[in-house]
């Protein structure tokens, strides 16, 4: 440690630096004495805590001392005790004989309590059954301790791991047995009563007050007795809704009894009412029963229902506090008795089976909407026998193969149908496409199959009835419309003929109307199913459906959403929007599709062959070129501008062209809805003109007669369209080849009088050069002329090749929408006055 001395003077060489600082050691050593003296009484401070501590140990030191030795001493005393008790002169041995001794003593008092418990359990049953001949309320006392007891024990044994199994199962044992004894008691004096009013006939009836008293009393006490136990089902209810079913009441129990032995008589023996091949019979009969005293049960047994259960959680369940839901459900055990043992017999026999579901799910929809039977699940709503029989006790997948080896036989059956490939005309609306009798009696059966399987309530089972049946219809009648289409296009082309050998008979049969009647059977079928799935789409059953697959979809961390399908298998099947978040969507998209495809396919395959069959048709016409040398008629003077129609018959060579669009467009129109046969005519059409502008137009030159030939033969082609798919259609399918005529006839303008007398004219200097061409005259010997309004052609000469700007008024001056000014230019030049 650095010595004082030199420790002060660092300090004095810190603060005394310069002379300045000099000025400053007053203040300094005023600070050096401060410090001084707080350090001072620190020193003290803790002198006196170090002191104070000393005393502090010192005094518990010594009376620890005492403490201690008083411990040993009594630890001496109990080691010398359990030597004498144990006769060990070890301790340790000694500690392990008297615990041995004290859990002897332990079992002895659990015995005692046991044996004081089943005392008390027997007296409390003795009390009851004496009270029974003398109160009944003072009976029910001890069994409500009893019940109370056996409740309280259920959780003690769970929490101590089983270690009395057999004194609970005694106690409970012992309570239901005097619960039965009361129960049995309270039932015969009912069934006196019943008696006496002749119970179960159809006039039954209680006709004086005291009757009506004891009626009261006796149901009275039926309830009374089995309240606690309603009450316990309910709070189990709220836990677990699916573990039980409601539980009958007594009362009901107990009037169901007789009608339950006539069930049995009519339909458990050898009966002719109980016949396996008509379940009818005994669903009816249940059925019957409600009809036949729902009104005296709501007269007699809602007053007090509502009188013991108002007020209470058990008056939020219809089973228990409305009499017609209560009588159900004493009603329907017995059909349980009757329908599930006679399954397995039933089961061997596939159309008996589907006619047992198909009754069982009719009884379940006449419980559940004309009884408003709810099961007593108010928010899920009663699932039903047919539920019962397919989940519970497994014969759904059984049945499904019923149903769907049926839907398929019945397809085949369909399928080979003679007709079934025909066009029906009747059975649609005029003006909508024709389906075959196939696609018409197709979907008639994948609507039974939806009436067959919309009571289910299961969603699995709904979509599998969808997946494995309808859809699977579906996907074969698709399949084969999609063959007879490629054996179609196998057919028709020359490799495929090759191949096929087919003979001149078979190809005329796959041409002309032939080949679009065979084309028109897919293309109405793929049409018709297409726009049903639609539909089906928008019915509320599907829709609903649908949303529980999205749902269900939505919410799952697993893969598989129906047993062995996963949400990709599903999605595959029905629609690509399955799990996505998308509102749009249905259970039909893809199959829907699937056809849209074929259909429009179709579709593609008949505008070929109308196109080829009009081609075809044109052939002819297009080699003729009389278009240039074609004159006047001379039957009648006319302008050569506008020569007369009525002078003029279509060509030749353009009637095999109309009679193909007639035999054919009127073959299409009867078939076809009006929105595809003008779509498909548009597209053939587009195709006749290009030939015509190709073949005709632009290879030929004409005179005003040839044009006027040209647009005569056009406008045939044109009535023949119009005459099939409305006014205006062919106007519009061959406006380009119209306009292109119009173009192509214009008319030449002639010199009037006034022009050789030296007058000025309004006629081109153009027209000069044509002045010795020969011109018709009137009666006067006068030259007519082209009207004022009209553009002849030397005019259109000179401002269609003057420039652009020009060209675009000369044809919105003539009306032309289509054609282009290159265009136009071009068909002027076909003009035989202008091609020199």
């Amino acid at each position: 440690m650095e010595a004082p001395d030199a420790r002060v003077g660092d300090f004095l060489d810190d603060k005394l630096q310069s002379l300045a600082d000099l000025e400053t050691l007053d203040s300094l050593l005023s600070n050096v004495q401060n410090q001084h003296e707080l350090l001072r009484r620190q020193l003290q401070d803790a002198e006196k805590d170090f002191h104070e501590s000393n005393l502090a140990a010192e005094h518990h030191r010594a009376s620890i001392r005492p403490k201690a030795a008083a411990f040993q001493r009594e630890q001496d005393d109990i080691d010398r005790r359990l030597r004498i008790i144990t006769g060990s002169d070890v301790s340790d041995d000694a500690v392990r004989r008297f615990e041995r001794s004290m859990n002897k003593l332990h079992r002895l008092d659990v015995a005692n309590g046991y044996v004081e418990l089943l005392k008390e359990v027997d007296a409390l049953r003795n009390q009851s059954i004496s009270q029974l001949k003398v109160s009944d309320e003072a009976a029910l006392g001890p069994l409500r301790q009893l019940q109370t007891l056996n409740a309280h024990l259920v959780p003690l044994q769970t929490t101590a791991e089983g270690a009395a199994p057999h004194l609970l199962d005694h106690v409970t044992c012992t309570t239901k047995a005097l619960r039965n004894h009361i129960r049995d008691a309270f039932a015969a004096r009912f069934e006196d009563l019943l008696k006496k009013i002749y119970w179960p006939r159809a006039d039954v009836a209680l006709p004086t007050p005291a009757l009506q008293q004891e009626w009261v009393d006796c149901i009275s006490r039926l309830l009374d007795l089995q309240k606690p136990e309603l009450q316990v089902h309910e709070e189990t209810l709220a836990t677990d809704p699916s573990t039980k079913e409601p539980i009958i009441l007594l009362p009901i129990e107990v009037l169901v009894h007789p009608l339950e032995l006539r069930f049995r008589y009519h339909f458990g023996g050898d009966r002719p009412t109980n016949r396996i091949d008509k379940p009818e019979y005994f669903l009816s009969h249940v059925t019957d029963l409600l009809n036949m005293y729902n009104d005296f049960f709501i007269d007699n047994v809602q007053p007090i229902l509502l009188d013991h259960f108002r007020g209470t959680d058990l008056a939020m369940n219809p089973a228990y506090i409305d009499v017609t839901s209560a009588l159900t459900t004493s009603l329907l055990p017995m059909l349980r008795n009757k329908i599930i043992p006679t399954l397995p017999q039933v089961a061997s026999q596939p159309q008996l089976l589907s006619h047992w579901m198909h009754e069982i799910m009719g009884f379940d929809t006449t419980i559940r909407d004309d009884w408003g039977y709810d099961g007593g699940y108010s928010v899920q709503g009663w699932k039903g026998l047919a539920w019962e029989v397919l989940v519970k006790e497994d014969w759904f997948g059984r049945w499904l193969q019923v149903e769907r080896d049926f839907a398929l036989s019945r397809y085949e059956a369909i399928i080979d149908t003679p007709d079934s490939g025909l066009l029906d005309y009747d059975s649609v609306e005029p003006n909508v496409t024709k389906p075959t009798a196939a696609a018409i009696r197709v979907n008639d059966l994948l609507e039974t199959i939806t009436d067959r399987y919309r009571p289910l309530s299961s969603f699995q089972q709904k979509l599998r009835f969808l997946i494995d049946i309808q859809i699977n219809i579906f996907d074969r009648f698709h399949a084969r419309l999609n063959d007879g289409l490629e054996a179609y296009l196998t057919l028709t082309t020359t490799v495929g003929r090759s191949v096929s050998g087919i003979s001149r008979e078979d190809q005329d049969g796959l041409k002309g109307v032939k080949g679009l009647d065979r084309l028109c059977r897919v293309y109405g079928s793929a049409d018709y199913l297409e726009r049903a799935m639609r539909d089906w789409s928008d019915d509320i059953f599907f829709l609903e459906l649908w949303d529980e697959l999205q749902d269900r979809a939505r919410g799952r961390t697993n893969k598989t959403i129906a047993v062995d399908m996963t949400i990709e298998d599903v999605a595959q099947r029905t629609s690509s929007a399955v799990g996505k978040d998308e509102d749009t969507g249905g259970l039909f998209d893809e199959t829907a599709n699937a056809y849209r495809r074929l259909r429009v396919r179709t579709e593609g395959i008949i505008i070929e062959a109308l196109t080829r069959s009009v081609r075809e048709a044109l052939r002819p016409y297009g080699r003729i070129n009389p278009w240039s040398t074609l004159s006047l008629p001379s039957t009648a003077p006319m302008s050569p501008s506008s020569p007369s129609s009525d002078s003029y018959i279509t060509t030749s060579e353009i009637e095999p062209t109309i009679s193909v669009l007639n035999t054919q467009l009127s073959f299409l129109a009867r078939t076809l809805g009006l929105t595809p046969l003008r779509r498909i005519v548009r597209q053939a059409c587009a195709v006749a003109q290009s030939y015509l502008w190709d073949y005709v137009v632009m290879c030929h030159t004409f005179s005003a007669a040839g044009a006027e030939q040209l647009r005569i033969d056009i406008r045939a082609l044109v009535a023949a369209i119009n005459r099939r798919t409305g006014l205006g259609q062919g106007e519009a399918s061959l406006k380009k080849i119209i306009e292109g005529i119009v173009m192509l006839g214009l008319p030449i303008k002639r010199r009037s009088k006034r022009a050789k007398a030296g007058e000025t004219s309004d006629v081109e200097d153009g027209d000069d050069a044509w002045e010795n061409t020969e011109v018709p005259e009137d009666g006067n010997g006068e030259q007519q002329i082209e009207g004022s309004g009209a553009m002849g052609l030397w005019e259109a000469e000179r401002r269609l090749f003057a420039d652009d700007e020009s060209a675009r008024e000369v044809l919105e001056e003539l009306g032309l929408e289509i054609l282009s000014e290159a265009e136009a230019r071009s068909i002027l030049k076909r003009r035989i006055e202008l091609s020199s």
